[in-house]
């Protein structure tokens, strides 16, 4: 197993994002000459690994031994992470039962930290459909106790941080919104809570980054409700961050003042064996993000 380690991570240089500064990207690593990290105490700080698109899938096998790898990697190589957030498609949900959900939940409770998951297309279309993992379930097996649960969505809070998982499916569909709840959810937090750092956690991705121009396509991956969530939630300046996935491709960019991180899918594409399976390592401080795409082969 070849992986760039923490170590790695910071020799390779981390790409830094200016959150009070609108546009800023810079590269870099801020690091003392021996490599260490120079960051301020842990009270003002917030790590994690990003990782969507799993697409665990109990018949092809090499995908349960990469998660494996994966939580395997987690624990050997970022003891300090606060928590691992999984973004949807975690698993195919496509067998009878909850077999490959109950197999997904006992990889991530081998993990160190805590870890908490939204749900993608794969798990709001189940196969077969008369036999699904559907969101209680869902919520009853991956929303743990430390989670303030609202509806479908969840609030965690982390000192000065809040993450908000958002559900942006929609049942057996592969394209997804922000639902009138959630969009009241979110702008109820970051209005009575001024002070707070907002982090969205979801699945459909923000803009047409890749370029494409096939409308079904861009309907597919792209929040089929986009123009609303950016005209109600980014004019908020305590919003700091947007995850999200669904496209399997990397993308850093900014909304107004929020940085937004789709992070690639982690899948191993069926009939390749793609020598790269990535997520996202994040430590925040303040209002500055570094973050930077970490390979597991």
């Amino acid at each position: 197993m070849k992986l760039t380690t923490r170590r790695g991570f910071l020799a390779g240089g981390a790409k830094v994002l200016g959150g009070g500064i609108a546009g800023s990207v810079l590269t870099g690593c801020q690091v003392s000459t021996r490599g260490e990290r120079s960051h301020v105490g842990s009270e003002d700080a917030l790590r994690f690994i990003h990782i969507t698109d799993s697409h665990m899938d109990l018949a092809r096998p090499q995908t349960v031994t990469w998660m494996e790898k994966f939580a395997a990697a987690v624990n050997k190589d970022f003891k300090d992470v606060d928590f691992v957030l999984f973004g949807g498609d975690n698993f195919n949900n496509n067998v009878a039962g909850n077999a490959d959900a109950a197999r997904f939940r006992k990889i991530i409770d081998g993990l160190h930290c805590p870890a908490y998951s939204v749900r993608g297309n794969k798990e709001s279309t189940p196969k077969p459909k008369s036999d699904p993992v559907d969101q209680p379930q869902f919520a009853a097996m991956f929303f743990p106790s430390d989670l303030t649960v609202i509806g479908r969505d969840w609030k965690l809070e982390k000192g000065k941080y809040v993450i908000l998982g958002i559900d942006t499916t929609l049942e057996q569909k592969d394209h997804g919104r922000f639902s009138a709840d959630s969009l009241a959810l979110a702008e109820k937090e970051f209005t009575r809570n001024p002070d707070k750092l907002y982090i969205l956690l979801n699945h459909q991705v923000y803009s047409n980054f890749w370029k494409g121009t096939d409308a079904k396509d861009i309907h597919k991956y792209v929040l089929n409700n986009v123009e609303e969530v950016k005209d109600r939630l980014f004019k908020y300046q305590n919003l700091l961050l947007a995850l999200c996935g669904h496209k399997h491709l990397d993308d850093v960019s900014r909304i107004g003042s929020t940085s937004v991180l789709a992070t690639p899918g982690f899948v191993v594409p069926s009939g390749q064996e793609s020598d790269r399976r990535r997520f996202r390592h994040v430590e925040i401080q303040g209002r500055q993000i570094r973050q930077k795409l970490i390979s597991l082969a």
